[in-house]
This record gives structure tokens, C-alpha cells and sequence, in this order.
């Protein structure tokens, strides 16, 4: 064998071995497998983890966006007529969020923390100047303590006369930086004085800047990637007790602020909210991309907040069987000191239509209402939010207090909140960088396989230049010059003489003679 053959045939054979083991690989997914049980070791909650330091202290802005109805007609509506609201906003705030006393416990598979919101008024987004712009709207002090007092005559009797002393009426006129950040209410005031436990101040927002919403104790992910951020407890407990099930009082998934890598598009994304009391669940949407990160869209779907009809599972958050106001709506006044506060998605997006067409001026659409979450699957960051709700006060009929007596039950829309988050630019060059490594080793046998077709290349190249020139010289025909002499020749070669023979210039001379015959 030739050496050339030995080149071909070892060409072939590192071909078929790297042809071979990258398939192999790639079907056994060898190297994504490593991949990904490194992020299952690297994206826990632990000091030194790559997302500790940002889950402790988040670094893309986030933005509070705070939009108002104002009622144009409370003399009409007060008659019987449809509200009329006309929406005014935003009022936007600068959201700064870190988790303070953060403690490990537990071996490092649990953390405790408490989450510190505060706000700073950014004018160059907003609409007016919220000290100044003021909204007429529902006079939720009052509503709260009349549906407190509801059906007790005897009390009822002595809250009528403070709130005809103190002038309260079914709708006040606040500006926004009150209805927002809090203020004195005459009748809350004058209840307080025999009653120390009444908060004289009310606000939508009052005592939420700078302060926490209770202690969290969170999964850490070491034990389970799948438990990264999974809220164990809250204040000291693994499940609520506003609501009438185990399933309504069910604290389940993470706070919104991390979820585990690897998410699949199947799967369902839990979120325990405690402004909502309850967990909500979102599911995957559509595909999206931010920021050159590709992310799954997850929003929250219509069984969310459907009426218990819809969603038997939702029986539970009637406040009584009476109480079930129907899809689209939570009645959330179990956690809000019975005050007849009502969520819904803004515009009552995703609810009944009827509750759109009893306010004039409400028109949802789902662009500008809709909550998602869009998350990288791979590492499961957060790279755009958008948390949008919508408070409302069911104002109804009244035993005990007879000015309600004119009132068609209506969800009056009071305010609805945005808080968006887009991820920054340093943080998506990290983020990208991880992806660019975790897509390179998981291809790594792909490009394997793609040296193995360039060596197949060159082993097709080198058999064909090899075959070519084996038949080559197969064709070669040894015939003999046109020079040469043969059996027929009658002549022969021989020098004319020495001198010729040796002459420099001419060099040597051969003549051409006569060839004997040999028989003569």
C-alpha cells in the first residue's frame, strides 16, 4: 500500500470517528446537559452566586406609573345616572427596591429578607404637578366605615350624625399627592379620638415609601433548581387565612422578583403577590426579544380572576357566597380591613362586559392594560415587566345608612397602577455573554459534526485524485520514439567521422549510412 493510499484511508477514518462521536453527542445532548447543570449550581441564592448581589439590590430602573378617574358627573350619578370618568396620568415615580437583613438559613437552602420600596417624584414623566392636580373620586374612608357598619342599627345611628357633623360625603376631591401619600380625614379623625386603633390618615399609598410588606423567607435553589425563589412563608406563614379554601389561601411561586432557569413554554408561572393577597398564576403567551435577549412572554390568562362558574377553583376568593362579583374582579376586602376595595386589570381588561359598559370613559385594550412578564428561559432574568392593576370600591345599597338607598351597585374605578421594568444595558451585556458561552459548549457537537463534513470533504477529494491517477497509468502505452530504430529500418546510426566527433563548435555530428546487409 502507498503512502498516498495510507493518507486517504486515514482521512476516511478520522471523518467517520468525528461524523460518529458528534453525533453522538448531540443526540445524548452531553453537552447541554453540563451546560445546564451548571446554571443549576450558579443561579441559586447564595453569597458569591452570580445573581445574589442583584437579587439582593436590582439594578434596572423600575418605574411606578399612577393613573386617575376623575368623575365629571356626581350630581347626575348621584340621580341614577351612568359615571362618567375621564382618565388622568400618569404620575410617575422612580421606584428604588432593595431586600434588607438578609439572612441564610437552613444550610444555605433558605434565605429570609424584607423588600424596601421607596419613591422619588420624576415631573419630566408625568402629567401635572401632584400637589397641585386634583381628583374628584370616591370617598373611600367613609365607604370603608359605613360597609364595616353595615347591619348594625345601634352604631350606624352614631356614625350618621358624625358623618353629617364632619360634612363627609360619597365623594371628595383630593389632590393627588393626598390620595397617594395620605391625609387626614375629618371622619376617620373623629373616630380615632374613642377609638386609638383608627388610623386618622388614608392614602392609596400610605405607609408604602420606604417600608416593607412583611418579612419573606425564600427557597434558595440549592436542593432544586426549581425552587430558586420560591416564597417558603410569609410574615411566619405557609398559607393565608383571608380566603375560604386551601387553594385560595395557597402562598405559591416566587414574589416576582426571580424565577428559575430553564422555564419551558408549558409551564405554569406562579407569583404571590401580598397587594393582592393571593398567588396569581401567568402562561406562556409568545415569543419576544429585548434588547437582542430572546425572552417567553407569560401573562396572566382570563381564569385568573374568572368568576367561580368559569374557574371552580376561584369559589374560594368569594368574600361570601353573595359576594362573587363575577370575572374580571377581586374582592380583596378580607386583607383591607373590610373596606370594599375591589382589583381588577385596568379598564376591566379581561372582565365582564358589563362592567366596562356601566362607567363611561372606560375602553380596554391590551396593549396598553395587559401584566406580563418577559423572561430569558435559559436563565430565567427578568428582561422587561409590566405589573398593571386597577383599584375600584364597590359602592351598593347600605342597611342602616339611608343615603345609599338611591345608589345602583356600581365598581367605581378609583386609580390603576404601572410598575415597569426594562432590563439595562450592563446587565443585558452579562446577561448575553452567558448566553453566547451556554450556545457555544451546547454546540460544541455540532461542531464537531461540521468538522467531520469538512474531513469528508477532503477524503471525497483525495479518493478521486487517487482513482484518477491509478486509471492514468493504466492508460500509459509504451511505444517507441519516432527516433528509434525497428527490424524494417534500412538505415543506421553511426559517426561521420572523429573530427566531427570532437568538434567544440558543432558539437557531435551523427550520419546516417546505409544499413548493411547482413547476408552480403
Amino acid at each position: 500500500m502507498t503512502r498516498r493510499s495510507c493518507s486517504v484511508y486515514a482521512v476516511g477514518i478520522i471523518c467517520a470517528l468525528l461524523m460518529v462521536v458528534g453525533v453522538g453527542l448531540y443526540v445524548a445532548q452531553t453537552f447541554r446537559t453540563i451546560m445546564h447543570n451548571r446554571l443549576k449550581k450558579e443561579i441559586v441564592l447564595v453569597e458569591g452566586s452570580r445573581v445574589f448581589a442583584s437579587w439582593k439590590t436590582p439594578p434596572p430602573p423600575v418605574y411606578m406609573e399612577f393613573f386617575f378617574f376623575n368623575l365629571t358627573n356626581m350630581d347626575e350619578f348621584l340621580k341614577g345616572a351612568k359615571p362618567v370618568v375621564n382618565q388622568i396620568g400618569p404620575y410617575t415615580y422612580r421606584e428604588y427596591r432593595y431586600k434588607d437583613n438578609v439572612t441564610m438559613m437552613e444550610n444555605d437552602t433558605l434565605v429570609s429578607a424584607y423588600n424596601i420600596k421607596s419613591f422619588v417624584f420624576l415631573s419630566d414623566k408625568s402629567v401635572g404637578d401632584p400637589n397641585v392636580d386634583a381628583i374628584t373620586t370616591v370617598n373611600i374612608p367613609l365607604w370603608a366605615v359605613m360597609n364595616k357598619l353595615k347591619g348594625n342599627y345601634l352604631k350606624s345611628f352614631g356614625v350618621n350624625l358624625i358623618i353629617s357633623a364632619t360634612k363627609s360625603d360619597f365623594f371628595t376631591t383630593r389632590t393627588v399627592n393626598e390620595l397617594l401619600w395620605g391625609y387626614e380625614d375629618p371622619l376617620l379623625a373623629r373616630l380615632s379620638s374613642s377609638s386609638p386603633e383608627i388610623d386618622k390618615i388614608f392614602g392609596l399609598m400610605y405607609k408604602k415609601n420606604g417600608t416593607n410588606s412583611g418579612e419573606f423567607v425564600y427557597q434558595t435553589g440549592v436542593q432544586n433548581y426549581m425552587d430558586y425563589g420560591r416564597v417558603k412563608t410569609w410574615k411566619g406563614q405557609s398559607q393565608l387565612t383571608f380566603w375560604n379554601s386551601n387553594i385560595s389561601n395557597s402562598i405559591n411561586g416566587s414574589d416576582g422578583s426571580a424565577f428559575h432557569p430553564l422555564l419551558e413554554k408549558d409551564e405554569r408561572i406562579y407569583i404571590f403577590t401580598p397587594d393582592l393577597c393571593r398567588t396569581i398564576y401567568m402562561e406562556y403567551e409568545k415569543d419576544v426579544e429585548v434588547n437582542g435577549i430572546p425572552a417567553y412572554r407569560f401573562t396572566p390568562p382570563r381564569s385568573v380572576l374568572a368568576s367561580k362558574e368559569e374557574n371552580p377553583d376561584n369559589e374560594g376568593f368569594c368574600v361570601t357566597k353573595d359576594e362573587c362579583l363575577g370575572t374580571g374582579l377581586l374582592k380583596v376586602s378580607p386583607c383591607r380591613k373590610a373596606a370594599p376595595v375591589v382589583a381588577s386589570f385596568p379598564h376591566f381588561y379581561l372582565a365582564d362586559d358589563k362592567f366596562v359598559e356601566a362607567i363611561e370613559g372606560m375602553s380596554p385594550v391590551r396593549e396598553q392594560h395587559q401584566t406580563f412578564l418577559d423572561l430569558n428561559p435559559t436563565t430565567g432574568v427578568i428582561v422587561r415587566a409590566n405589573k398593571r392593576a386597577q383599584i375600584n370600591v364597590l359602592l351598593s345599597k347600605l342597611s342602616g345608612f339611608a343615603k345609599t338607598r338611591t345608589l345602583k351597585e356600581t365598581v367605581f374605578p378609583v386609580m390603576f397602577l404601572n410598575e415597569s421594568v426594562v432590563i439595562d444595558d450592563a446587565s443585558a451585556a452579562r446577561v448575553q455573554k452567558l448566553l453566547l458561552i451556554v450556545t457555544l459548549v451546547s454546540s460544541f457537537p455540532l461542531i464537531i459534526v461540521g468538522l467531520g463534513l469538512i474531513m469528508l470533504l477532503v477524503f471525497i477529494i483525495l479518493l478521486v485524485r487517487d482513482r484518477r491517477q491509478k486509471n492514468e497509468v493504466k492508460r500509459i502505452v509504451f511505444t517507441k520514439p519516432a527516433y528509434a530504430t525497428s527490424g524494417d529500418d534500412n538505415t543506421s546510426y553511426c559517426p561521420v567521422s572523429d573530427k566531427e566527433k570532437d568538434d567544440p563548435q558543432n558539437g557531435t555530428f551523427i550520419g546516417l549510412t546505409p544499413k548493411a546487409d547482413p547476408q552480403a
